[in-house]
């Protein structure tokens, strides 16, 4: 079964709340990585528009995207986001 939104989205705040209380000042996720995370077929082509809109939808100011390429199968997004404050989602 592919992953949720929902899924993409508490998967990313985990990451990003398990970093920063690592005391990490950023944390650089990528998105084939992320979907690996949550059980899925990290070659399916379904994963990309889901994963990178919730990547994306969860950025805030200071937060880069680092890599992104929109070729099929090797879509990738990579996102840095900074962790020195209080992120509100």
């Amino acid at each position: 079964m592919e992953p949720t939104e929902w899924d993409f989205r508490n998967k990313l705040l985990a990451v990003l709340s398990t970093a920063r209380h690592q005391g990490m000042p950023y944390v650089d996720v990528e998105s084939g990585k992320l979907f690996a995370q949550l059980g899925g077929d990290s070659k399916s082509n379904l994963r990309v528009p889901k994963c990178h809109e919730i990547m994306t939808r969860m950025m805030r100011p200071g937060d880069a995207i680092l890599e992104e390429t929109q070729t099929g199968e090797r879509a990738t997004l990579l996102v840095r986001y900074i962790l020195n404050g209080k992120r509100e989602n």
